[in-house]
């Protein structure tokens, strides 16, 4: 395999990414409709529209930021074109997490609502990280030099960690731990909150192997997209790991 992966239409090479990061998009809103009908949902649809409104614009707005962010030397060159084609999971879901909880306090919602959305986004990220693997060295999602027997040259010659399909088989992983527990009763917005603190623990864990700039001592700005989730969640955090490890 040769990267970046590329297929042939009317004579032109095309990346994969794109059409991949769409079918992830269309993948993730189909699985969340068919998953809602099998539940009585405790959000009305109208409220239910504008909560998903706040989660697009602020996953909008977080996932530019946290991504221009990551190469903090860059910042005085930044335009409008740059801004726009940069982003990143990450600060996509701080930022939509942060929509979420605005316009809930604004329109007064007072329930948990993002346990529907835990397996239509790990399907998502899995489907569009099969478009960033494809890309090689041309997305950031790559790691250092490895000597490891799966490294891969992704597109520089060099044999790097390939990140993308490490997040893939951590990603399926959590899919298979939120299915083993699908029927456990757990509070409203635990599987949600659960699922955060994985996918940014996995996010804070392997950006060390992956070639970032610092942005505040020594950590990268999806470190810190990552320890904000963990303060997010402190009071969440305290009391799991309160009843996994009793004193």
């Amino acid at each position: 395999m040769v990267f970046p992966v590329k297929f042939q239409l009317f004579g032109q090479s095309f990346h994969w990414h794109f059409i991949l990061e769409t079918l992830a998009f269309f993948a993730g809103v189909r699985l969340y409709f068919y998953l809602r009908k099998g539940i009585a949902d405790p959000v009305s649809d109208e409220d239910r529209l504008w909560i998903m409104l706040g989660a697009m614009v602020g996953a909008l707005i977080g996932s530019r930021l946290f991504a221009v962010l990551e190469a903090p030397a860059e910042l005085g060159q930044l335009s409008w074109a740059v801004v726009y084609q940069s982003k990143t999971i990450a600060g996509g879901l701080l930022g939509g997490l942060l929509g979420v909880e605005l316009i809930k306090k604004l329109i007064g919602v007072h329930v948990a609502s993002g346990d529907v959305y835990v397996f239509p986004i790990l399907l998502a990220l899995f489907v569009g990280r099969i478009g960033c693997f494809l890309m090689g060295t041309d997305e950031p999602v790559y790691g250092v030099e490895t000597s490891w027997p799966w490294g891969m040259d992704l597109g520089d010659g060099l044999i790097r960690h390939p990140v993308a399909l490490y997040e893939m088989a951590y990603v399926a992983l959590m899919a298979l731990f939120f299915y083993l527990i699908r029927e456990r009763a757990l509070a409203p917005g635990e599987r949600f909150k659960a699922f955060m603190i994985l996918y940014f623990f996995w996010r804070f864990m392997v950006e060390f192997i992956k070639p970032y700039q610092p942005l505040f001592f020594g950590l990268s700005s999806i470190h810190w997209s990552a320890l904000l989730i963990f303060l997010y969640y402190y009071r969440f955090l305290c009391r799991w790991t309160r009843k996994l490890l009793p004193l």
